[in-house]
């Protein structure tokens, strides 16, 4: 039997979220809105999720600084797997849409008009979840019950509910982003099944501040 649940959680704002940079697999940590934010969600979590078996991250910087603050607050050990990388989008990396725009304009075009195409001469998204699903499959059928903690990315969370609810890659799009230190909730039932029970709740955030939705792969 597997967890009882899976609990997603986005990054806090990095700092190139802050400055409208696509990241991918690169970049810096957090910024101090995302410090905040962290904090904030470790505050939560650790004031409700009393049957966590185990905290998984990706092992990028804005992530497990992320996640750190939790792992403390709940006594855990930070696990990392590098399966749950945000989409590698390659040269891109650094860059603002404006200036992807300016320098690979036909890609980006047809990008936007569907063409599911390795960003930035890297992963496409059919790349990422069929790295990313399976690998929030294996995790949760290591434990027997309870919750999980899994802090991603953006990409990485819209991939694990594209899969769970059988949509194309091309459908996949009408998610919406999630945002910073987000939570998605899915549930798993036994022979039920799994089902998605919250999508991109950040209530847990009110006062603190949500930062943006930012660029798509973040």
């Amino acid at each position: 039997m597997p967890a009882d649940r899976i609990l997603l959680i986005r990054h806090a704002q990095s700092q190139w979220n802050a400055e409208g940079r696509w990241q991918g697999q690169q970049g810096p940590g957090l910024s101090a809105l995302g410090h905040r934010q962290a904090e904030a969600t470790a505050a939560f979590l650790s004031a409700r999720a009393d049957d966590v078996r185990s905290l998984v991250s990706s092992d990028l910087p804005r992530v497990t600084e992320t996640a750190a603050p939790t792992a403390r607050a709940l006594g855990l050990p930070l696990e990392t797997d590098t399966r749950l990388r945000e989409i590698d989008v390659g040269w891109w990396s650094g860059l603002t849409t404006h200036e992807v725009v300016a320098r690979d304009g036909d890609r980006m075009a047809e990008i936007r008009d569907g063409a599911d195409l390795p960003r930035g001469g890297a992963e496409s998204v059919a790349d990422l979840r069929a790295r990313v699903a399976p690998a929030v499959d294996e995790l949760a059928a290591a434990h027997d019950g309870g919750t999980i903690l899994v802090f991603c990315h953006g990409g990485p969370v819209r991939a694990v509910v594209g899969a769970l609810l059988g949509l194309s890659i091309v459908a996949e799009r009408a998610l919406a982003g999630p945002d910073n230190c987000s939570r998605t909730v899915v549930l798993h039932r036994g022979d039920h099944g799994s089902r998605l029970h919250r999508y991109n709740d950040t209530a847990h955030l009110v006062g603190v501040g949500e930062g943006s939705p930012t660029a798509r792969y973040g």
